[in-house]
């Protein structure tokens, strides 16, 4: 049992972890924090009795996000152009584990994404057995289901998965990413459309959420032609006035773009070698908790030139 007076203390030791469980059941940060809250009341009430704190909280996280996620999915039919999760921070400690490729893959923008094809169920079976490896006893306990029904979740889950070929693409590595994002984005800045379509690949695809809110495609922008031309009229000279900073944006390389000293975008890529995928966030509410991310960040505290 944990005394009342570590109660507290118990909750704040765990809480980077159940934040960063949520965010990956959910894509959504600020719903993972409304869940890490509701599992603070519910653990304010209860703590001092509880034998394992870390198994306790981690069952109800994950069952306040099954009971999320039906609804959320309703909400998504109806979003105005591409859904994309919510960018973080992921050098931020509150944000969750992202310190192993392993925990980078599991809170990529392109994973979190293809999360979504998967039933409520499959998600959390993938994140708790995949992110954070619980063993299928364990899962089976959180999600009251028998360990060969949790293993055929997982089987299910992966066999989804792998059925997406963007997610077998992307590299792991972000010291990869890095270089080919700098010169993507030089590229575009400068309307050199020769040397972007250079660095895309074929088949590269663009995918711009603005939920309805600001101007973005709401559309997949396809093609490297296509794709080029559009990102040199959004980026080119004399199109874009802002200013922009490169940070780690959910464990790779991205770029951060703000306008009037606020943030106004996002800008991340995927791809081996050459662009395969693009993704421009610029729905004001997803860019929220970020910014406040970006806000507390030392290496940021002043705004980037």
């Amino acid at each position: 049992m944990v005394p009342v007076s570590q109660a507290t203390a118990v909750f704040t030791e765990q809480r980077p972890r159940l934040f960063g469980l949520a965010y990956r059941m959910l894509g959504s940060a600020h719903d993972a924090e409304d869940v890490v809250q509701d599992a603070w009341l519910r653990w304010a009430g209860h703590g001092d009795t509880v034998d394992n704190p870390a198994a306790w909280l981690t069952t109800v996280v994950t069952r306040l996000c099954l009971n999320r996620l039906d609804s959320a999915r309703a909400r998504r039919e109806t979003y105005v152009g591409p859904w994309l999760p919510e960018p973080i921070l992921t050098t931020d400690p509150a944000a969750g584990p992202a310190a192993t490729v392993e925990e980078r893959e599991s809170v990529s923008l392109a994973l979190l994404t293809t999360l979504e094809r998967l039933t409520p169920p499959e998600r959390a079976v993938y994140v708790l057995r995949e992110a954070f490896g619980h063993s299928h006893a364990e899962v089976a306990a959180v999600l009251d289901v028998t360990e060969a029904g949790s293993r055929q979740l997982h089987t299910r889950a992966r066999r989804h998965l792998a059925a997406v070929p963007t997610v077998s693409t992307v590299s792991t590595a972000p010291a990869d990413v890095g270089p080919l994002l700098a010169r993507f984005v030089a590229a575009a800045r400068e309307g050199d459309l020769a040397g972007l379509e250079d660095l895309l690949a074929a088949d590269v695809t663009v995918w711009s959420d603005g939920g309805g809110k600001v101007s973005a495609a709401r559309r997949p922008v396809r093609g490297r032609d296509a794709v080029a031309r559009f990102l040199v009229g959004i980026l080119g000279p004399g199109r874009w006035r802002g200013t922009g900073a490169a940070v780690e944006i959910n464990g790779a390389p991205a770029v951060v773009a703000f306008v009037d000293g606020e943030l106004a975008g996002v800008l991340t890529i995927e791809g081996d070698g050459a662009v395969q995928t693009v993704r421009i966030l610029r729905n004001p509410e997803k860019l929220a908790f970020l910014a406040g991310q970006l806000s507390r960040s030392a290496g940021l505290s002043g705004r980037p030139s």
